[in-house]
């Protein structure tokens, strides 16, 4: 979806006061002694359902999950606030899926996004000077929330690399999507170069995130700023235009709302029945306007085929 600010408050994965907690420590501690070493491990391998062995659950991963609700427990006996846990909220397991409703939302924007993909390739022939860069941003959004769906449904260093690089590339291939239809209709050459700074751009990002710690902070600064030329430009070229392209509501309505959406994040309450938190709120509320996005980019395809036509007839 463009001007996508969808994925930028991701929470940071640093010690949280759960897992600094003396009771949680002693207790994995405990339960990694006694049940993940030795005929005790083998005893736990036999016994995992194979859905969690499949998706990577390990016995310390078990021990951890339980020993978290133990200390929730403790905590709420005692009348203390529900702590994090390694930068997680506590959620409630549903089969292998550590956080289900987020990974649910995940899966039904990437859903959203293939549907409606469908939709304008049938509606909008291949002629269209659009097409191809409409096409190709419908394939990294849809990478970006089936690696959205992983990481919420098994969170590790890997997927979750994989959910911020994505997520980055989204917005910088919504900045391309932008400068292609607003210049590079006029001017190929200049967004052929303007692109290939926008994957050096990219492949340094990754580069410096990968090589070294990951580093959040420059994370979230560097992606607020790719969203914030990304709005900036959709915004002045659809006010500029909107007299003459009555459709262009639909991307001001994306662009403002994507904004607005985006400051649930700041609520940031423990989950309604261990599942719904703020996050997951994000993530559904995005559905609807994955649907809209994409019936602007197929009426605004539309809209330079009969102008491309005109011209032609003249």
């Amino acid at each position: 979806m463009a001007p996508l600010l969808v994925f930028l408050l991701a929470g940071v994965a640093l010690a949280s006061r759960g897992d600094r907690e003396p009771v949680y420590r002693e207790c994995v501690s405990a339960c990694e002694q006694r049940n993940c070493t030795g005929a005790r491990l083998q005893d736990f391998r036999a016994e995992q359902p194979l859905y969690m062995r499949l998706t990577g659950w390990a016995c310390l991963d078990d021990c951890r999950y339980e020993c978290m609700w133990d200390t929730v427990s403790l905590y709420i006996k005692e009348g203390y606030a529900v702590p994090q846990f390694h930068g997680k909220w506590p959620f409630s397991r549903f089969l292998f899926f550590q956080e289900p409703a987020s990974a649910l939302a995940s899966f039904l924007n990437g859903f959203a996004n293939l549907v409606m993909l469908k939709r304008y390739r049938s509606s909008v022939p291949v002629s269209c000077p659009m097409y191809q860069t409409c096409l190709n941003f419908a394939i990294v959004s849809i990478n970006a929330w089936f690696w959205s769906t992983v990481f919420h449904t098994r969170d590790t260093a890997i997927t979750e690399k994989m959910d911020y690089f994505c997520a980055s590339a989204v917005i910088l291939h919504s900045i391309y999507l932008c400068c292609m239809r607003t210049l590079g209709l006029r001017y190929p050459s200049v967004a052929s170069v303007f692109g290939a700074l926008l994957v050096l751009l990219f492949g340094c990002h990754v580069s410096y995130l990968t090589l070294g710690r990951f580093d959040y902070s420059y994370n979230m600064l560097a992606n607020a700023s790719f969203g914030m030329i990304n709005l900036i430009w959709w915004l002045m070229w659809c006010l500029r235009r909107h007299s003459h392209q009555p459709y262009l509501w639909k991307c001001v309505l994306v662009v403002v709302l994507l904004q607005s959406l985006a400051l649930l994040e700041l609520l940031d309450f423990p989950p309604v029945l261990w599942v719904l938190d703020a996050h997951a709120l994000w993530h559904f509320s995005t559905i609807p306007l994955n649907i809209l996005f994409y019936s602007f980019l197929k009426d605004d395809s539309l809209y330079l085929l009969k102008v491309n036509s005109v011209q032609k007839l003249e």
